[in-house]
């Protein structure tokens, strides 16, 4: 019996290639009855069935030479918002597992993360036409000097910049997640969103510093999750070399939800 279809969901891949947690990640999506799309940059030639892809430029372009000088994640962070008010689809990153479907009736998708008390942006949802996605769009295509949240060192690093850099890069080189998780959470503290965060463990219940949890065969990952918890982030960013370019350990968390969404680990892993 086919899953009920359920509010879309959608990421941005920048590059050819997904790695096996990517595929993962997706299906999930799929699997739990949310039309899931990835906007691409590139022709991707392993994107799994039930996965719609559209090219990035369906959204905004993407400057080639900004992603070089930073990641290939720098841009999502502008993409996400222009996504959400364009479409109306959940951002989720391509590291973010679908452990259960975002309700309907859920209209600010956005939770807490880690052990600093800061929020994060990695599976969100706003009002299209709310303060919050306005401000974080508004930072994102007209940059300040200074993130109006950097402190004396932050700036003195921005600073230390080659002037000829474009702005974007110049922030980022002096502060990496200064687009990311430090914008959102400032933001939603201008506008009084803060408040409105879920806890942690709703998308975020590994703290990022356990991510090798998710490789450890004897590893008690769900130990970590609550019956509120909805989606689980893999941290991909910040998995070691080692996982990233071999299938993971039978019986650890990877590899269990690898063999029920039906992901062949040893066909997408990194060179």
């Amino acid at each position: 019996m086919s899953s009920p279809e359920r509010r879309p969901v959608a990421s941005l891949w920048i590059g050819t290639r997904l790695h096996y947690l990517n595929q993962l990640c997706l299906l999930s999506h799929v699997q739990a009855g949310h039309p899931t799309t990835l906007y691409c940059t590139d022709t991707v030639a392993n994107v799994p069935d039930g996965v719609t892809v559209r090219p990035a430029t369906d959204i905004m372009e993407i400057p080639m030479g900004v992603v070089q000088e930073t990641s290939a994640s720098f841009l999502s962070n502008v993409f996400r918002y222009k996504m959400i008010r364009k479409t109306g689809a959940v951002w989720i990153d391509c590291d973010a597992f679908c452990h259960r479907p975002f309700p309907d009736e859920i209209d600010a998708i956005f939770g807490g993360h880690g052990m600093r008390g800061a929020l994060n942006c990695g599976v969100v949802y706003l009002p299209p036409g709310g303060e919050l996605i306005e401000r974080l769009i508004d930072y994102y295509d007209n940059l300040p000097d200074y993130p109006a949240w950097f402190n004396k060192n932050q700036r003195r690093r921005l600073d230390r910049q080659d002037s000829s850099l474009p702005r974007a890069v110049k922030i980022y080189k002096a502060e990496r997640t200064a687009f990311g998780p430090q914008a959102f959470t400032y933001f939603a503290r201008q506008t009084g969103d803060f408040d409105r965060a879920m806890a942690p463990e709703v998308l975020y219940p590994v703290p990022f510093q356990l991510n090798d949890i998710f490789y450890d065969p004897h590893g008690r990952v769900e130990g970590w999750f609550t019956d509120a918890t909805l989606s689980v982030h893999l941290y991909t960013n910040g998995t070691r070399p080692w996982w990233r370019k071999n299938a993971p350990l039978a019986g650890s968390y990877a590899a269990r939800m690898c063999e029920r969404i039906g992901v062949d680990p040893s066909g997408a892993l990194e060179s």
